[in-house]
């Protein structure tokens, strides 16, 4: 018999390098589109100008994003993610069920929406100038104001069930301030019409939260 041949070892499969290739692409492609919207407009970005300037190709982006509404859901979804290395909502969910002080749990929701709130004004600012001409964008638009609405429903009941809010204030009544207080309109209005900074306008909603619930 002759000598055995040699074993060849091939590399091993980097599964983890590759979903952060992946991501690192993603994220460039979402910042490229955030820059064309905001710089000239949801109806003057096409989906060509995002991919040139990705550097990816335009059926990339068609299959990924199913075209430019889909964009700005992807872009939304990452502005609510926040600038930690936990999503912003996470991050909310481990403060509400670890801290004991509800003063705290708003001052940090306070901070969470200083740190969202104005990137994410922005973003509503276009899917509101937008949805007037795009019916996709306009369906987009109520589907985002539901799934907020659902959110503060639900801190509304974290904080009832834990005997933080003041006597006589209903379900109803606890949402509908969480609901105010945390709208990007009302950063819109604060920091970009008012000239406060974020800093500034975390504190004032979770002040106004705490008077008005505790």
């Amino acid at each position: 018999m002759g000598a055995p041949e040699p074993v060849v070892k091939r590399r091993a499969y980097n599964a983890r390098g590759r979903r952060a290739a992946a991501a690192e692409r993603h994220a460039a492609l979402i910042a490229a589109a955030e820059r064309r919207f905001l710089t000239v407009g949801y109806g003057a970005t096409t989906i060509a100008a995002v991919a040139a300037d990705a550097g990816v190709s335009v059926d990339t982006i068609y299959k990924s994003f199913g075209g430019k509404p889909g964009l700005v859901r992807a872009l939304w979804q990452r502005v609510l993610e926040g600038s930690g290395p936990v999503a912003a909502e996470r991050r909310s969910d481990r403060l509400q069920k670890e801290e004991p002080d509800p003063r705290k749990i708003i001052q940090g929701w306070g901070t969470f929406s200083a740190e969202i709130a104005p990137r994410a004004a922005r973003i509503l600012v276009l899917i509101h100038a937008a949805a007037a001409a795009d019916p996709e964008i306009r369906a987009l638009q109520d589907e985002l104001d539901a799934g907020r609405l659902r959110r503060m429903t639900t801190n509304a009941r974290r904080l009832r069930a834990r005997g933080h809010i003041r006597a006589g204030i209903t379900l109803a009544q606890v949402t509908d301030v969480l609901w105010t207080y945390s709208s990007p309109e009302l950063c819109e209005l604060l920091v970009f019409r008012r000239g406060w900074s974020p800093e500034r306008y975390g504190r004032f909603i979770a002040e106004a939260m705490i008077a008005a619930l505790l």
